[in-house]
Formats: structure tokens, C-alpha cells, sequence
């Protein structure tokens, strides 16, 4: 069976990967796709772990190699995930998730219309920005340009499958995990993993 794509975005600051990370601790059945970035590492970060971090003219010979499986300029700098980070899997029945930002997401979904997709709401403006300023790695101008993109992100949720308002993070978690949960029990995918078990339960005398 081919494997399922799970999408996940939010704002900057929302805590994806905080609930990404918690979710994938419990579920060793998800791969998390690795994406490429030209911006430089955060302190804690660790190249082919957190991201790949290339320069941005390596980045931009892999768009015009094509091989990425989407890419955007976010907040002046590239990301993208890579092909073969993501089909290899698919194909081997992995279920893959990309830890992506909207505009990633529109162009795995025009390409993967079956990808179950996830959007990470805070629970307010004044949440968001505190958190942001915990992490205590960005500039000033940094926060300022991401608190004012981070209404245009979230005017995207509609075109995501779900939304999770990450107000209690637990919380938050246990309805990720859910939704992976809920994912694999689709009624093509059972019917696809049990069929003999449905043909045999199905037969006549």
C-alpha cells in the first residue's frame, strides 16, 4: 500500500513543531521529511536533523534541476522539500509528514490531492508573540516581520482539512495524534488493507 501525506502548517510561533515532534515520539508509523533551507541554522540545530541548511545559490540550483517537491521564499529565505525526501517513502507504504508553510502546502495538494493536511491556529495574537519571544532567537526585526506576516499565513486555515487551536498543548497533541489515528482508518485505505478479511467475511456458504 502506498503510504499517506500528511501536511502541517502554521504561523511562525504557533508551536508546530513543538506538537510535530511530540505526535512523531509516539507514532514510529510517520517518517518526517527533512526540508532543505538557505537561511542559517538556530542555535540547537543540527544540519540533517532539523533541516538540510545549503546556501541559497545550491538552493536555487535544485529549483532549476527540479528536484524539489515544493519550495517558497519564506521570510527572505528559501525552503523546500526535496523528492526524493518524500516519493521513496510513499512508495515503500511509509506515511510521510512535511512540516511545511501554506504555500508549500498549495503546491503538495495540487499534486497530491489525497494529502491529509493540518493548520495550527494560536489562541491569540498576544499568545503568538510572547511565544515567539521566548524562543529567544530572533532579532527585533525578525519577530516584527513574522508578527506581520502572521495574519496573511493564517487567513490560509480554510484550505486545510483541519485546524487545531494549540491553546493547551497536551491538548494540542492528542488531537494531532487523533487525526493520524483517523487518517488510516478511511474507509479505501481499510478496504485496501483488509480485503481478503472482507472477501472471506463477505463469501457465501
Amino acid at each position: 500500500m502506498r503510504g499517506t501525506l500528511f501536511i502541517v502548517a502554521a504561523p511562525s510561533g504557533a508551536g508546530k513543531s513543538s506538537i510535530v515532534n511530540a505526535c512523531l515520539s509516539r507514532d514510529s508509523n510517520i517518517a518526517l521529511s527533512i526540508s532543505f533551507t538557505s537561511r542559517a541554522a538556530r542555535p540547537g540545530e543540527r544540519h540533517a536533523e532539523h533541516y538540510h541548511f545549503i546556501s541559497a545559490d545550491e538552493f536555487k540550483a535544485m529549483i532549476r534541476a527540479g528536484d524539489f517537491f515544493e519550495y517558497a521564499e519564506v521570510h527572505g529565505d528559501w525552503k523546500g522539500t526535496a523528492k526524493q525526501s518524500v516519493q521513496p517513502q510513499l512508495d515503500a507504504g511509509k506515511d510521510v509528514l512535511l512540516e511545511i508553510d501554506w504555500q508549500g502546502a498549495q503546491q503538495v495538494k495540487a499534486q497530491v490531492p489525497d494529502a491529509v493536511s493540518v493548520f495550527i491556529l494560536p489562541p491569540s495574537r498576544e499568545a503568538l508573540e510572547e511565544r515567539m519571544r521566548k524562543r529567544g532567537q530572533d532579532s527585533e526585526q525578525v519577530i516584527a516581520q513574522r508578527l506581520a506576516n502572521a495574519r496573511g499565513e493564517m487567513s490560509h486555515h480554510a484550505e486545510f482539512d483541519y485546524i487545531i487551536v494549540n491553546e493547551v498543548f497536551d491538548t494540542a497533541v492528542e488531537e494531532m495524534c487523533a487525526i493520524f489515528t483517523a487518517s488510516r482508518l478511511r474507509r479505501d485505505l481499510q478496504v485496501e488493507r483488509h480485503r481478503e478479511l472482507i472477501e472471506a467475511l463477505l463469501a457465501g456458504e
